[in-house]
This record gives structure tokens, C-alpha cells and sequence, in this order.
């Protein structure tokens, strides 16, 4: 037999309900003066989160390699909205410039609440006429890069928790032919979110990955129509995202909404990869 509620009870369970949304409200989800970083937010689904990570609260810093104007712009839309933001020129192939991100971010807001390492590139083709200049090219980016981020994010936020998310694909989860370099490179993210995780949940620092599939990006707008084409028919929802699709569920794993989730891969791909 179930006891009935008492009145203290009652009161109690009001009380935490109060709290929890002064803390989190679904309109803001951040707690204010909180500091989000994306890496790679000029364009596509880093702009897209970016803007979301803003609306929903956060105070934004933004890496940029060559897209400076565009990142710029990202930028002033964010200050629009209320929020603070600043944008950083960073090639994260190059410890010492993520050593300088990093440290302008402990001395300009002192702390990092949310990292979404987003920066990638891809260099497609056939694995047996790959040269290694290509490979290395892609594999420095993708993953060599956002372990030195995710390494230094680490460091910031031990002692006082946060969120790291980590941008793969669903080449990374599935592969697929004529991406051999970069599908290792996102499959070996999802590999060091899930290993991270593990290292630094007592910490109370969070690591997750997210799992993009055919997107409305520059990237994918280099695919032939073919294969986009063919792409889209694999789609259960028939077809492309949107980087804001992509960006709710970013932001979603980069807030305290999922405060009791780490070390998984949320694809967002409109069911094209199944299991």
C-alpha cells in the first residue's frame, strides 16, 4: 500500500519543483552567466548552435579558421539577442593556438560551462588511391584537433563540472564509400567521447557525441545531386536536415536538461542509419 502524501510532503515536492525551474527554465535552460564555447561556429551547424546555445541562455565564444567575416556576423546576431559573445581566430590542428583559446577563455570568463567541438573537414576518396597527406590532413582535424579541445575543456572545468559535446557523423557511426578518412575520424570520436566520459564523470564534467546525417550544409552541398539523391530516398523522413535540428540537439546535451546523461551518440539523421 502506497502512504498518502502529507502536507509537508506536499510542500516539499513544490518546493524542489520551484527550485529546479528557477534553475532551468525551458526558455533558458542555462543558468545565467554561464560561458559556452563552439568551435567551428561560422557557418553551418556550429552557427546554427551557436545561436541556439544563445537563445537558450549561454554566453558564446566562437572559433573560427578562415570564415572570419561570417563568424563576425554570427557574433553581432548573438549580442542582438542579449547575450555576450566573442569570436576567436583558432586552427585547432595546432596545440599552441588551442593553448591560446583556452587561455583567453580562463582570462576573459573564467570559467566554461559547455564545449561543442564542432570543427571538421572532409578530403572524400577511395581508400586504395588515398594518398597520406589526405588522410593526415582529415584525421588532424577531426580528431587529433577536438582531443586537444576536449583535452583542454577537461582541464577548465574540473572542480566546477560542465558539458562536452562532440560533433561526429553518421559516417563515424555506419561509414560510408569514398569517406574511409573521414568516417575513422568521426568513428574515433564517438571512441574518445565514450572514453572520456568514463574518465571524467566523477568530476562532474559530462561527454557526449551527436551523430549528424545528411545535413543542409556547405559540406554536403559539394555532394553531387546523385548522391544526395540516393541519400535522401535511405531517409525515413525523406529528406535533409537543417543545422538547427542538428543545433536543439547539441544544445540539449551541452545543458543541465540532461544533467543524467553521458558517455551515448544521439544520431540526428531523420532515421536514415538504423541500430
Amino acid at each position: 500500500m502506497i502512504p498518502k502524501a502529507t502536507h509537508h510532503d506536499k510542500m516539499d515536492a513544490t518546493k524542489m519543483a520551484t527550485s529546479f525551474a528557477e534553475r532551468i527554465s525551458p526558455l533558458s535552460p542555462f543558468p545565467s552567466e554561464s560561458v559556452a564555447l563552439v568551435t567551428g561556429g561560422s557557418r553551418g551547424i556550429g552557427a546554427a548552435t551557436a545561436r541556439c546555445l544563445a537563445a537558450w541562455g549561454a554566453n558564446v565564444i566562437l572559433t573560427y579558421r578562415n570564415k572570419e567575416e561570417q563568424a563576425v556576423l554570427v557574433a553581432e546576431g548573438i549580442r542582438d539577442m542579449g547575450c555576450r559573445a566573442e569570436v576567436v581566430s583558432a586552427d585547432i590542428r595546432e596545440e599552441s593556438q588551442v593553448l591560446s583559446l583556452f587561455k583567453y577563455i580562463r582570462e576573459n570568463f573564467g570559467r566554461l560551462d559547455a564545449a561543442v567541438l564542432n570543427s571538421g573537414i572532409t578530403s572524400d576518396g577511395l581508400l586504395a588511391t588515398m594518398g597520406q597527406a589526405k588522410w593526415n590532413d582529415v584525421i588532424s582535424t577531426n580528431l587529433t584537433g577536438n582531443f586537444l579541445c576536449a583535452r583542454e575543456a577537461t582541464k577548465v572545468m574540473l572542480g566546477t563540472g560542465g558539458s562536452i559535446v562532440l560533433v561526429s557523423s553518421t559516417s563515424g557511426v555506419a561509414g560510408r564509400p569514398g569517406q574511409g578518412n573521414y568516417a575513422a575520424s568521426k568513428g574515433g570520436i564517438i571512441a574518445l567521447a565514450k572514453s572520456l566520459a568514463q574518465e571524467v564523470g566523477r568530476h562532474g564534467i559530462r561527454v557526449n557525441a551527436v551523430a549528424p546525417g545528411f545535413i543542409e550544409t556547405d559540406m554536403v552541398r559539394r555532394v553531387s545531386r546523385s548522391v544526395i539523391a540516393e541519400a535522401v530516398s535511405a531517409i525515413d523522413l525523406g529528406r535533409l536536415g537543417r543545422p538547427d535540428e542538428v543545433a536543439q540537439a547539441i544544445c540539449f546535451l551541452a545543458s543541465p536538461i540532461s544533467s543524467y546523461i553521458t558517455g551515448k551518440v544521439l544520431t540526428v539523421d531523420g532515421g536514415m542509419i538504423n541500430g
